[in-house]
């Protein structure tokens, strides 16, 4: 239930495969966990399937080759189109017909599909508004208007500037991770793909040092999509979001959140009470999951190729092209939440009826043979040197990630110092075993439970 760097969910119903309370897992899904629908609709592949779940970029990219529209089931075994297709998928991120809000479809008058899925997953109802009423479920012109409230903290300029503050952190976790390795391995998820952004986002906002700790709990109890931790989590959660702002509202500060407070003050049409709750929940959140996973995945790719980890010792000015491969070829979002048509819709020569509901396959685009030359081989030469990103891993148009920037720059900074710092790291486990006991198998989300790494030879 976490929102992401791309705007999108990463949701598993009840009944499904636990993602945590574990250090392993099965090779495959185990059929006999899958919620009881999956399967009921030849020809239409739930998301929940095994085949999905266990490699999406081959399951994913089968139905890619099939059609750039495929017909299939949501989790909650609703209809849905899955767009697989790079340049459609572009077309259809920029196409304002298609919005988050179903609401916003001319005539709509059911129940919100959202709600169900609140429901599975344990959500208090009169909390609900606190995850429907987004920057990310939000179209224009409330989307907007958001959006530019919060933009300034994310502008080029700003996350230059932030870059020595990342640095020193980055820094700080390196000097520290010896000291968290057991028989000489240390997890680098638990100590230093988690720790360093959210550090970084819960400083830009203004969430106290004391308080970070909690955030990594929410973060946990949302993406582990139980409904007894999410039922209990969300009301804390809220909670604790309304006491910090009671508690900056009284002691302005040079941050996000103090900012926030003063547009109210001023205008308070501009922003009310429960979006500015949202605004810290979206932000804090989104600004740490994603990347820690992208941080997590991309460190398994880079230590599975030495070819490729070969490139960036041997220039580091390669960074940033690196980190927009790792996006493309690993990122850890698959897909985006779900969008629906405002009105009748042809796309790609498929007829797209008003209210219908579309999956945006980030994983299938990524890997579009159409787009891309071998697109299945990691190649951190790809992305072209001072050229617009040439993936959808941070999504497109107007629902572009807003973070992005600050993503690239701790992937930057959190690779580069790592490799520079430990040029022996190493993986503590064979690749495919990693992939195999470690990988969290979630439809929406890539992500590892673990990721340990030897620092130093073994002795």
């Amino acid at each position: 239930m976490t929102t992401s760097h791309t705007e999108s969910t990463a949701v598993t119903p009840p009944g499904s495969p636990s993602t945590t309370g574990t250090t392993t897992a099965a090779a495959t899904t185990p059929t006999s966990s899958l919620p009881s629908y999956v399967g009921l609709h030849p020809g239409e592949p739930n998301l929940m399937e095994p085949e999905l779940l266990d490699d999406p970029y081959t399951g994913y990219g089968k139905l890619r080759e099939q059609a750039p529209l495929v017909r299939a089931r949501f989790i909650d075994d609703s209809p849905i189109w899955v767009v697989t297709r790079f340049d459609v998928l572009r077309e259809v991120m920029r196409d304002q017909r298609f919005v988050n809000d179903p609401s916003g479809v001319p005539g709509y008058a059911g129940d919100d599909p959202r709600t169900r899925l609140f429901q599975l997953f344990g959500v208090p109802e009169h909390l609900q508004r606190y995850l429907t009423e987004t920057i990310i479920t939000m179209d224009p012109p409330d989307h907007t208007r958001l959006r530019r409230l919060v933009s300034r903290a994310f502008t080029a300029r700003r996350i230059q500037d932030l870059r020595p503050r990342v640095e020193r952190i980055t820094d700080e976790l390196l000097d520290r991770l010896p000291g968290h390795a057991e028989d000489g391995v240390v997890d680098l998820i638990e100590h230093y793909a988690y720790p360093l952004p959210i550090t970084v986002i819960c400083e830009l906002v203004g969430i106290d040092e004391t308080d970070r700790p909690l955030w990594r709990r929410f973060g946990s109890d949302l993406s582990s999509l139980e409904p007894a931790r999410i039922g209990a989590t969300v009301p804390v959660m809220i909670e604790h979001i309304l006491a910090v702002i009671r508690e900056r509202r009284a002691d302005l500060r040079d941050d996000l959140l103090s900012a926030l407070i003063r547009v109210q003050d001023d205008d308070g049409g501009r922003l009310s009470d429960t979006e500015m709750v949202t605004l810290v929940l979206t932000l804090v959140l989104a600004g740490h999951e994603t990347t820690a996973h992208l941080i997590g995945n991309g460190t398994l790719a880079l230590l599975g190729h030495p070819d490729q980890r070969r490139l960036i010792d041997e220039d580091p000015a390669l960074l940033p092209r690196a980190v927009h491969e790792l996006m493309r070829w690993c990122g850890p979002i698959q897909g985006t939440q779900l969008r629906y048509a405002t009105e009748d819709v042809e796309v790609a020569g498929v007829q797209v009826r008003q209210g219908d509901a579309v999956f945006l396959s980030l994983v299938a685009a990524n890997r579009d043979p159409r787009h891309y030359t071998d697109p299945e081989r990691l190649d951190l030469t790809r992305q072209p040197a001072g050229r617009a990103e040439d993936h959808v891993g941070f999504g497109h148009g107007m629902h572009y990630c807003l973070g992005a920037s600050l993503a690239r720059q701790e992937g930057e900074v959190a690779f580069g110092k790592l490799l520079t710092r430990y040029p022996d790291v190493a993986l503590a486990a064979p690749h495919e075993q990693l992939e195999r006991e470690e990988r969290v198998r979630q439809p929406g989300a890539w992500r590892l439970r673990r990721l340990p790494l030897r620092l130093h030879p073994q002795a």
